[in-house]
């Protein structure tokens, strides 16, 4: 087994509270792009070490556009994480992916308004990384597989449109998205997913389905979201229970887009910007 602790996960709070899980420590990790949502937790399921953010900080006291995305990501980089799963509930904009359904998208559509910070590059160092392709083909396909074996039901592929949040989308606003073809809704995986990519690292996103958002005639309550909530949460376990060891077992190599990435010739980049590169280009 490949002992080498490269796994991260960003998702709900509860993920480290799940039986089977042993914390193991936590590291509070300062980055040039301040502080990540909470410290970063090394847990260990059996013999696997990995490392888990929860998104919205232990106590959920971060709204989406609150979230420092830049640190979460940059912290794990740091601790050497080669793949990140990122778990995070969804409205579904398909009939056919109804409550519970677990959805793996391969696409993103940025419908955020500006508020977030959405790139490790600025400040005197220029650089562009394509987001063609933001979710990774072997991990996702490995999601999949584990999905079927645990009994989750799961749809694999689909664009995943990232609001501003925090509210819920209006009924035009929620037609609009379902014209744009987009199957899922959400308010997290962006920027979440192209600053992974910006930092060389796979990634990709377990969506779970909490409710129809808006379009369909009944209107779903906060207090009927919560309740599937709770019950995408115990299916998501099961397949990380399962997910992380299997992953450790068949790690693989993949080409970070990142490698030709800086546009600003070296002799204009200061010591800082030399220090966020030694770690995003590792």
């Amino acid at each position: 087994m490949n002992s080498k602790k490269e796994i991260g996960v960003i998702g709900g709070s509860g993920v480290y509270k799940i039986e089977g899980i042993e914390i193991v420590k936590e590291h509070e990790i300062s980055t040039p792009f301040g502080r990540p949502s909470s410290a970063v937790i090394e847990a260990k399921i059996k013999d696997v070490t990995f490392f888990f953010i929860p998104r919205h900080g232990k106590l959920h006291t971060y709204l989406p556009s609150e979230v420092n995305y830049q640190a979460n990501i940059f912290a794990l980089k740091t601790l050497g994480v080669k793949y990140i799963i990122s778990a995070s509930a969804v409205g579904s904009l398909k009939e056919e992916l109804p409550p519970t359904t677990f959805v793996l998208p391969d696409q993103f559509i940025d419908w955020t308004k500006g508020l977030r910070k959405r790139s490790f590059f600025g400040s005197g160092m220029v650089g562009h990384v394509s987001t063609a392709l933001p979710v990774n083909g072997t991990l996702q396909e490995m999601i999949a597989k584990i999905c079927k074996e645990v009994g989750v039901k799961y749809s694999k592929g689909g664009s995943y449109i990232c609001i501003e949040g925090p509210q819920f989308s209006s009924k035009a606003e929620s037609a609009i998205y379902r014209g744009f073809g987009a199957s899922v809704i959400g308010m997290t995986n962006v920027p979440e997913a192209y600053l992974a990519k910006e930092a060389g690292i796979a990634y990709a996103t377990i969506a779970m389905v909490t409710d129809y958002d808006c379009w369909k005639e009944h209107h779903c309550s906060v207090e009927e979201v919560m309740h599937t909530m709770k019950t995408n949460n115990e299916f998501v376990k099961k397949v990380l229970l399962k997910l992380i060891p299997h992953l450790s077992n068949e790690k693989f190599d993949f080409n970070p887009e990142n490698q030709n990435a800086v546009m600003t010739d070296p002799k204009m980049l200061n010591s800082e910007h030399k220090k966020i590169l030694e770690i995003l280009l590792s």
